[in-house]
């Protein structure tokens, strides 16, 4: 069995072409936000943040024969605990890299941290819209508090990401709620209608709507904050999902394990 670590639109993908080529698949994500996995009797999912002990004891458990992580460029911590797990199971880490978006131009501001890009975007003295999700949000509500400049946050209508924002103490009228990516339709009629003069991403690449956030941003005269990528383990790492899955095919051989007749697996 594979452990599938994902939550972006790479997973499904990922993890019925790791079923057609036979594995049995876990699919791993930290929340139960609605998520396509493939509709594959080989494909299961579980949900819950994994500590290194939990995803240890999981991968044992459930005798996973390789860690394959196509989560978020910079989801770091389940990606730094993913290596570290298959260090001391002895098993094979593959992982998927987005590619990065590549649209950006010298007129852009980035930022190696989000307390640099905080600083950066309300300096320019505009409201902000922040679209980098319900993480790391502390840097930019008291830079908003400091500077006495409007803040908007787009984040999703998910548990998890409403008590983030209740929690950094962001109000209800703060919030902008969705899924993205949007459209540049979208985008611009978020710019136009909460007066935006700074928009805030991070380098998600295509599958994460930078260019329709950028376009948009353009569109509308609004100046665009970058929060660069953290440092990716390449070691294992590809820019394809087809490459990478030949990859785990060539290392990695699925056992056999039969599937039953009602879809369930013959282990």
């Amino acid at each position: 069995m594979i452990l599938l670590l994902g939550g972006t639109s790479e997973t499904s993908p990922t993890a019925v072409r790791l079923a057609e080529e036979g594995y049995s698949v876990l699919v791993s994500t930290a929340t139960d936000a609605e998520l396509e996995i493939g509709n594959h009797p080989g494909i299961s999912r579980r949900t819950g943040r994994l500590t290194e002990a939990d995803m240890l004891s999981l991968v044992r458990e459930r005798g996973i024969s390789a860690i394959v992580d196509v989560t978020h460029p910079y989801a770091m911590n389940v990606r730094t605990t993913a290596v570290l797990v298959a260090v001391r199971a002895d098993i094979p880490y593959f992982t998927f890299i987005r590619p990065s978006s590549g649209c950006f131009e010298e007129d852009m501001l980035m930022a190696k941290t989000h307390e640099e890009a905080a600083a950066l975007a309300f300096a320019v003295g505009k409201p902000v819209l922040l679209t980098t999700g319900s993480r790391n949000l502390d840097p930019y509500v008291q830079a908003s508090r400091r500077t006495g400049i409007s803040l908007m946050v787009r984040v999703l209508n998910q548990g998890e990401s409403l008590a983030a924002c209740q929690k950094a103490g962001l109000s209800a009228n703060q919030l902008i709620l969705g899924r993205g990516p949007f459209t540049v339709s979208e985008n611009r009629a978020t710019i136009k209608t909460h007066n935006v003069g700074v928009l805030v991403t991070k380098d998600s690449g295509i599958q994460g709507g930078v260019e329709e956030k950028i376009t948009a941003a353009r569109l509308e005269s609004c100046k665009v904050v970058i929060v660069q990528r953290p440092d990716l383990n390449s070691q294992n790492g590809y820019n394809s999902i087809e490459e990478m899955v030949n990859a785990i095919v060539l290392n990695s051989k699925p056992a056999q394990e039969p599937i039953l007749m009602d879809g369930s697996l013959g282990i």
